[in-house]
C-alpha cells in the first residue's frame, strides 16, 4: 500500500449482509483470450472486470455495496479507496460507455446504500470518507438525473462543513477520534483532499458554502507550511515524524490542492504556496543520469526511504505529475510541462513493466501500480499525441492483461497491496486497489480508441 507503517484509520469497516451471484453481461462460460483484433477489446476487460467484481455483490436493506474482498463478505465500507464508493465510478462510466441501463441501475442501488449511512459519523476524507461519499452521489445525480441523489450530496456536503474544526485561521478536519484525533493535511485522508471534494461540490451542485470551507482549508495549510531552503513543503499531519513528499501524503498533493484552490478563487497566496512546494519537489528531485534529456523521480519517505522510489499515483511521478501540469495551466510556463515530461521518462526509463522494481511492486492498481502508470501515460497521449507515450501504454496494456485471472464469465487480479507484505494475495473490488480502477481504466482507453474522448466521469483529484 502507498503508505507504508501508517495505520491510524480503518481500511475496512464491517457490516453483515447476503452474497448474490449475477452476470452482468452475457459473455461465454469461458474467460475470453483478449485479442486486440476484435470490436472494442478494451471494453471487453471492462465488462469482464464488472462480471466478476458485481457477482459479489451484497443486497442490503437500501440498496446495494461490494465487498473490498470478496472472500470476506464482511468486507464492505465506506472509502472511495478500498470499498464500494469506489465501484460506482465505474458503473457509471460503464453506462456512459455501453447505455446499458443495468449499470446506471447498480450505481443508483450503491448511491441509495450509502445515502442511507450518511450520518454515521465516517470520517471526512476524499478517498477515506465522506468527501468521496459526496463525490459519488453528485456523480449518480448527474448521470440519472434524479433529485434526490442531488440533495443527498448537499446534505453530504453539509455534513462535511459541520465536521471541520477551526485550527488558527482556518480550518482542518481530523484523522481519527477521540484521544488519537489529530488535523491531517493530505490528499487520501486530510484537509486538501477533503478541500478538493468541496472544490467539486461547489462546482457542480452550485454550494457557497463548499468554496468558503475550501478556502478556509486552504488557509489553514498555509499556516502549517514548513519553510525549507528552496521553498515550502507539507507533512501528513503536523509533527509527524516521517516526510512523505509526493502526492498521496504530501507536498505535491498539498501544493496541488492550493494551485487548483487558486484557480477557482484567484487568491495570489495559494498560488505563491503551490509553487514554493513544486520548487521544493525539483530541489529533492533525483535526475537519471541522461544529460540531454534527464527524467525525475522523489523518494519516498525520510528517515528510512531516501533510496527507494515509487512510481504510480501515491508516491511517484504519477501523481506529483499532476502539480506540475496544474503549474503549467494556470501560469502558462513550459518550465512545468518540461518537468512533466522528465516525470514520464523518470518512470519508463525503469524498465517497467517487465521488470519490477522495489517501488513498482507485485500490485497492478491505481495507486501503486500499473493501472495508475497506464491511466497516466494514456492521458498523456491523448493530450500530446506523442508516440512514445503510446507504445508505452500498450506495454502497461499487456502486463495488466498477462496478470488477471478467469472467474467465471469474469476477470480479476490478485495483488499485493502492501509492498512490505507481498506474500498477502488479495483480488480486490476497489477503485484505487482493485478491479473497480482497472475496469474503469480499460473503459478510458476504449473511450479513447473509438471516440478520441477522455473519461466522463473525473475524480475531483484529476486536472486533466
Amino acid at each position: 500500500m502507498c503508505y507504508t507503517h501508517f495505520t491510524h484509520w480503518t481500511r475496512r469497516s464491517f457490516v453483515t449482509g447476503s452474497a448474490r451471484a449475477a452476470a452482468a453481461f452475457a459473455l461465454s462460460p469461458a474467460l475470453r483470450a483478449f485479442d486486440p483484433t476484435t470490436p472494442r477489446p478494451h471494453l471487453q476487460i471492462a465488462l469482464e472486470a464488472w462480471n466478476w467484481l458485481d457477482s459479489h455483490r451484497i443486497e442490503t436493506p437500501y440498496g446495494a455495496t461490494w465487498p473490498a474482498d470478496p472472500t470476506a463478505p464482511e468486507s464492505i465500507g465506506y472509502t472511495l479507496y478500498t470499498h464500494s464508493p469506489g465501484v460506482l465510478p465505474f458503473a457509471l462510466e460503464l453506462y456512459h460507455a455501453t447505455g446499458d441501463q443495468q449499470y446506471l441501475d447498480a450505481a443508483a442501488a450503491g448511491a441509495d446504500h450509502l445515502a442511507a449511512t450518511l450520518d454515521a459519523g465516517h470520517a471526512s476524507g476524499l478517498y477515506t470518507g465522506l468527501a468521496g461519499i459526496a463525490y459519488v452521489l453528485a456523480e449518480t445525480w448527474r448521470a440519472t438525473g434524479r433529485d434526490e441523489y442531488r440533495a443527498d450530496a448537499v446534505h453530504a456536503t453539509r455534513v462535511l462543513e459541520e465536521d471541520a474544526s477551526t485550527v488558527g485561521g482556518g480550518i482542518a478536519w481530523s484523522l481519527g477520534s477521540g484521544e488519537e484525533s489529530r488535523e491531517s493535511n493530505d490528499i487520501i485522508n486530510g484537509t486538501s483532499g477533503t478541500g478538493l471534494g468541496l472544490l467539486y461540490l461547489h462546482r457542480v451542485l452550485g454550494e457557497e458554502g463548499a468554496l468558503d470551507a475550501a478556502e478556509a482549508a486552504g488557509a489553514r495549510l498555509l499556516e502549517v507550511a514548513i519553510e525549507a531552503d528552496a521553498g515550502l513543503r507539507w507533512d501528513m499531519w503536523p509533527g509527524y515524524p516521517r516526510e512523505m513528499p509526493n502526492f498521496s501524503h504530501g507536498t505535491a498533493g498539498i501544493a496541488y490542492f492550493l494551485a487548483t484552490l487558486h484557480r477557482t478563487t484567484g487568491e495570489d497566496d495559494f498560488l505563491q504556496a503551490a509553487l514554493a512546494g513544486a520548487r521544493y519537489l525539483i530541489s529533492q528531485a533525483t535526475l537519471d543520469a541522461n544529460a540531454t534529456a534527464p527524467g525525475y523521480r522523489v523518494f519516498h519517505s525520510r528517515p528510512g526511504g531516501e533510496n527507494l522510489y515509487y512510481l504510480s499515483w501515491c508516491h511517484g511521478p504519477v501523481g506529483t505529475n499532476r502539480l506540475f501540469h496544474q503549474l503549467a495551466e494556470i501560469t502558462g510556463d513550459d518550465e512545468w510541462r518540461d518537468w512533466v515530461a522528465r516525470g514520464t521518462r523518470g518512470v519508463m526509463s525503469t524498465g517497467i513493466p517487465e521488470q519490477r522494481t522495489p517501488g513498482f511492486w507485485d500490485n497492478i492498481s491505481q495507486c501503486c501500480g500499473t493501472a495508475g502508470a497506464a491511466e497516466h501515460f494514456l492521458t498523456l497521449y491523448r493530450t500530446t499525441g506523442n508516440d512514445d507515450y503510446r507504445a508505452f501504454v500498450d506495454r502497461l496494456n499487456a502486463d495488466l492483461v498477462g496478470r488477471a485471472t478467469a472467474e467465471g464469465d469474469g476477470r480479476k487480479w490478485t495483488q499485493a497491496e502492501h509492498r512490505v507484505q507481498p506474500e498477502l494475495l488479495v483480488a480486490q473490488t476497489g477503485h484505487m486497489q482493485g478491479a473497480a480502477g482497472v475496469g474503469k481504466y480499460f473503459l478510458h482507453m476504449d473511450a479513447m480508441e473509438e471516440r478520441g474522448e477522455g473519461p466522463r466521469v473525473v475524480l475531483p483529484d484529476d486536472p486533466w
